[in-house]
């Protein structure tokens, strides 16, 4: 993975993970207020931190995301049943990262509309839309 800068932001009170860029187009202010959502000293883990954190809906998993461990672009592949729906449309194309920390063990990777994936150190992972 190309890094474009790590993004560092200081508190008197919180101990924010440092996010790194990871397209050269991305900003600090393209990350939004997503980064202010997990703290270090915070023992919960990242899914849980989101979801105390994140007022408009929480953590909330979108099932269907598939992750190529090598490019770590995700995509949606619906199911079955989404794909016998008369009114179905074709997947969008798959997602690059944008920028990505570290929360203790668990990595977490920012996308394009907001997208947010947070993996485990197995390699599980859970995907959810935090705009």
């Amino acid at each position: 993975m190309a890094n474009y800068g790590m993004v560092y932001w200081p508190s008197a009170d919180k101990a924010y993970p440092p996010w790194q860029l990871l397209n050269r187009y991305m900003t600090p202010e393209a990350l939004g207020v997503i980064p202010s959502f997990l703290d270090h000293n915070d023992p919960r883990s990242a899914r849980e931190q989101f979801d105390a954190n994140y007022v408009f809906g929480g953590w909330d998993p979108f099932p269907g995301f598939v992750l190529d461990p090598s490019t770590r672009r995700i995509s949606y592949r619906p199911s079955q049943s989404e794909r016998d729906d008369d009114d179905f449309d074709p997947p969008d194309p798959p997602l690059a990262p944008l920028a990505e920390t570290k929360l203790r063990d668990e990595t977490i990777i920012l996308y394009e509309s907001a997208w947010v994936l947070v993996m485990q150190p197995d390699g599980s992972f859970e995907v959810s839309r935090m705009d």
